[in-house]
C-alpha cells in the first residue's frame, strides 16, 4: 500500500517533513507526491487540500481519503469524487490556534478595543463604561470540535455561552438551540455571535437581514466559518444602521478580497486573511497515522464526512 500527498506538500510543508514525520509513525508506508503517483494500484490513501478531481486518475485499490481543509464542499460535490470514505484530519480537541484566535476576537470586541483605536487616531481620551464577561452573551453556530474548546474557554472566563446546531443532539457543557425554528430564539440573546458552520445549502447567507434583525441591537459577528455565509451588502446595511457595532471576518467571498470590496476600508470591519489556524505537518501525520491505524484494526474514520449531509 502507498499514500499519495496532493498539494500538501506545496502549501503545508516539504516533502521531505512529510516523509520524515510519517517514517517516525508509519514505518515502511510509502509516501508519494502528486504528480509522481508510480503505480496506481498500489496508492490505497490520499491525502489532500482543494484536488483537482479532473486531473487525479482513477486509484483502483483506494480505500480512503483525508482532506487537511475542514470545508469540503467543493470536494464533496465533484462529480469524480472517488466512492471510499472521506475523512477530516483535524486534532481531536480542536486546534489550539482555532482556540486561541476565536478568543483573541471576541475579546477584543467585547472590550472594545476598535473604539479605542479609532480613538488613538483622533488623540482623543475616551473613557467609556465597561461591560463585564456576564453582561456579554456569547453564541455559537456551530459546536463541533473547532467550537466547542473556545467556547468552553470563554465560558470559564465568566461569559454566558450558548451554541446552535442544526439539528438536535444530547445535552452539552453550554446550552443548545438547534433547527431553524430556534435560530431566533438563539440570536435573540446573542451579544457576539461566532460562526463555525460548515457550508451548505441550508448555512449559505444564513447571516443577512433577516438574521441581523433577530440579533439584540449592537450585536456583534465573528465569522469564522464561509464566506457565504455572510451577505456582505447586508452586513454593510446592518454596521451602517447601527444595527450590528462591529465584524471581524476571517472567512471571506471570494477569496482574495477583492481591492474594490467596501469591507477593506469599512471602520466597523476587521478582514483577516483567512489566517485562523495553521495546521503543520507532524499535526497532520499524527491525525492521518491515527486514521490508518484506525482502518487496519477494522475500525472507521476517526472524523469521517458524511457526504450526502456535506460536512
Amino acid at each position: 500500500m502507498a499514500l499519495l500527498i496532493v498539494n500538501l506538500d506545496k502549501i503545508i510543508g516539504s516533502a521531505e517533513a512529510f516523509r520524515d514525520a510519517f517514517a517516525e509513525q508509519l514505518p515502511g508506508l510509502p509516501i508519494r507526491f502528486w504528480p509522481e503517483a508510480g503505480e496506481l494500484k498500489d496508492i490505497e490513501y490520499l491525502a489532500f487540500m482543494h484536488p483537482d478531481f479532473d486531473k487525479l486518475p482513477a486509484f483502483p485499490n483506494l480505500k480512503a481519503m483525508f482532506s487537511r481543509a475542514a470545508g469540503v464542499e467543493d470536494i464533496v460535490k465533484h462529480p469524480k469524487l472517488p466512492k471510499v470514505p472521506l475523512g477530516k484530519v483535524e486534532p481531536p480537541g480542536g486546534d489550539p490556534m482555532m482556540t486561541e484566535y476565536v478568543v483573541m476576537h471576541v475579546l477584543r470586541l467585547h472590550r472594545d478595543m476598535p473604539g479605542y483605536q479609532a480613538a488613538q487616531a483622533n488623540r482623543e481620551w475616551r473613557r467609556v463604561p465597561i461591560a463585564r464577561p456576564e453582561q456579554r452573551r456569547i453564541g455559537f453556530l456551530g459546536f463541533g470540535m473547532m467550537a466547542k474548546a473556545p467556547a468552553l474557554v470563554l465560558q470559564s472566563l465568566g461569559f454566558p455561552v450558548s451554541a446552535w446546531v442544526r439539528s438536535p443532539r444530547p445535552a452539552a457543557e453550554v446550552p443548545l438551540f438547534h433547527g431553524s425554528d430556534q435560530l431566533e430564539a438563539f440570536l435573540g440573546q446573542t451579544d457576539i455571535a461566532v460562526c463555525l458552520l460548515p457550508l451548505t445549502p441550508e448555512t449559505e447567507g444564513i447571516f443577512c437581514a433577516r438574521t441581523f434583525a433577530m440579533m439584540p441591537r449592537g450585536a456583534m459577528l465573528v465569522n469564522v466559518g464561509r464566506g457565504k455565509h455572510v451577505v456582505d451588502r447586508d452586513l454593510i446595511a446592518a454596521l451602517d444602521s447601527g444595527q450590528l457595532s462591529y465584524a471581524a471576518l476571517d472567512a471571506l467571498y471570494p477569496e482574495p478580497l477583492p481591492p474594490e470590496s467596501p469591507l477593506w476600508l469599512h471602520p466597523k470591519v476587521t478582514i483577516m486573511p483567512h489566517v485562523a489556524r495553521r495546521p503543520t505537518v507532524g499535526q497532520l501525520v499524527t491525525e492521518v497515522a491515527a486514521n490508518i491505524r484506525s482502518l487496519d484494526a477494522g475500525g472507521r474514520l476517526l472524523q469521517e464526512v458524511d457526504v450526502a449531509n456535506g460536512y
